[in-house]
This record gives C-alpha cells, sequence and structure tokens, in this order.
C-alpha cells in the first residue's frame, strides 16, 4: 500500500518559456525541480529522486559545477532535501541529471534503484563525458554502483493503459519502472498503479506538460541536449495516450500547482 505521495519543489530555474514551449514566449518562467515522496508498506519511507540540493548551489565544489550553478541559478524552496525529509530507506533514480541527484550523498543507508546499465555507462565516461551531460561525479555517491539494484534485476509486468512492459520495483504491482526513452539514457518514469487514479511521475519526459499534450516540444537549444529526440517524440504519444485513457502525468519541471 502506499501513503502520503506528493511531488514537492526543491527549487525554480528561471528560463524564457520559448526555450521550453515551441512556439512559446519571450517571457521568463518558473520551472520547478521535483522530487517524489511516499510510503510503502514494507519499504517504508521512499523518495523518487532529490532535486536539486545547497550540494549545487554553496560549498566547495568544482568549476563545471559551480559554472552550471552560476548559469541556472537555482533558488532552493524550503522542501530542499535533506531537511525537508531527513530519512529515506530507498531511493528511486529516474536519472542521473545534476538536478536529480544532488542530495544523494546524504542518504548513505537507502537503497537505491536505477537503470544500472544507464549508470556504469555514465561511472565509466570520462570527466569530459559526463559533465557535456549534465552528470557530476562529485554529486554521485562513491559506492554508487555497489549500491544499486538494477531494474533490470526486478520482474517484468505490463503496465496499464498502453504504457507497455515495466518493471515491478517492490513486487506488488504498487510501483511500475517504466522506461520513458529520449530524455536521458537509462531514463526511467515511476507509475503508481494502484490508486483510483494512476500516478505516473515522468521526471523530465518533457519540460511542461502543455509541450506534450499540444505537441509543442521545443526545438534548439533544448532539443540538443536529448539523448534521443525521436525516441522521446514515441514517449510523449504514450503519455498522451495513457493521460487519454485516465491516468494522470505529473512531470518534475512543469510549474503547474499539482492536486
Amino acid at each position: 500500500m502506499i501513503t502520503g505521495l506528493e511531488f514537492p519543489n526543491s527549487a525554480s530555474v528561471r528560463v524564457p518559456e520559448r526555450l521550453v514551449l515551441k512556439g512559446g514566449r519571450w517571457e521568463q518562467v518558473d520551472l520547478a525541480v521535483r522530487y517524489g515522496r511516499f510510503v510503502h508498506a514494507q519499504a517504508g519511507a521512499c523518495l523518487i529522486d532529490t532535486g536539486y540540493s545547497r550540494r549545487v548551489t554553496a560549498g566547495r565544489r568544482s568549476l563545471p559545477l559551480t559554472l552550471y550553478s552560476a548559469i541556472l541559478q537555482p533558488r532552493l524552496t524550503e522542501s530542499v532535501l535533506p531537511d525537508a525529509s531527513p530519512t529515506a530507506t530507498t531511493i528511486l533514480l529516474t536519472h542521473l541529471h545534476a538536478d536529480h541527484v544532488s542530495a544523494l550523498r546524504d542518504y548513505p543507508q537507502a537503497r537505491l534503484i536505477a537503470d544500472a546499465e544507464s549508470v556504469s555507462h555514465f561511472l565509466s565516461a570520462g570527466a569530459f563525458g559526463r559533465t557535456r551531460h549534465g552528470v557530476f561525479r562529485e554529486l554521485l555517491p562513491d559506492d554508487l554502483a555497489a549500491r544499486i539494484v538494477p531494474l533490470e534485476s526486478l520482474p517484468v509486468v505490463e503496465a496499464p493503459f498502453g504504457l507497455g512492459p515495466a518493471r515491478d520495483v517492490f513486487g506488488d504491482g504498487e510501483v511500475l519502472a517504466v522506461p520513458l526513452p529520449g530524455h536521458m539514457r537509462g531514463h526511467t518514469g515511476f507509475l503508481f498503479a494502484k490508486l483510483p487514479v494512476p500516478v505516473l511521475y515522468a521526471g523530465d519526459a518533457d519540460w511542461l506538460a502543455k509541450a506534450i499534450r499540444e505537441r509543442r516540444s521545443p526545438g534548439a537549444p533544448a532539443r540538443w541536449i536529448l539523448d534521443d529526440p525521436e525516441a522521446g517524440e514515441a514517449t510523449a504519444r504514450r503519455l498522451n495516450a495513457f493521460e487519454a485513457a485516465g491516468g494522470k502525468v505529473v512531470l518534475c519541471h512543469d510549474p503547474e500547482v499539482l492536486t
């Protein structure tokens, strides 16, 4: 059983709307940087990603991470981790971008569940290869590879509403890991399948729900950072079909108020 499901906002980042929405305005919009939080009856307190943390915005940092923070200028909220949730037994990872993993080192005892192949890929890439993909080794636990429970090791099930093959995270059908390719290698969403209205936390499948629903995903330069733009378009079609069938999609960066 799942209780307490919510998606707090760890920080906001201000960008021109046109950067994240095709045909959008040049006016600035505040994007959210969400993470997920819930309690599972057996697994206990769980997180999905960790959002931004002070490890990105303050203290001793590498030059690349300092520049990254200076360019994006994230403004942390009162929901920043680990303060807002000091304990977690399990952390589900959508992908390894800095705005999704920056508090991982603050949870040294948590079990980490992720796409192990993509984790291995980025850990073995050189510093330049990681940095150009928004992955910073200093934000990742030294024992990350050893602590990962591979999604690939979990039972395969069929996700509802046309989402396709998924992995059963806890073995009870409550939370399903759904591959959502396009944004980054190994990008994964997490579906709360047994809620009255199934909720899919789709991470960075796009920046705005409006972009998915109206087929207005941005072009360059936002498109340049995508791992596979064509796969991203296919993912957007699956998300539209999921919502049309009665599901709810939550994105990390959409500023819409969530209910």
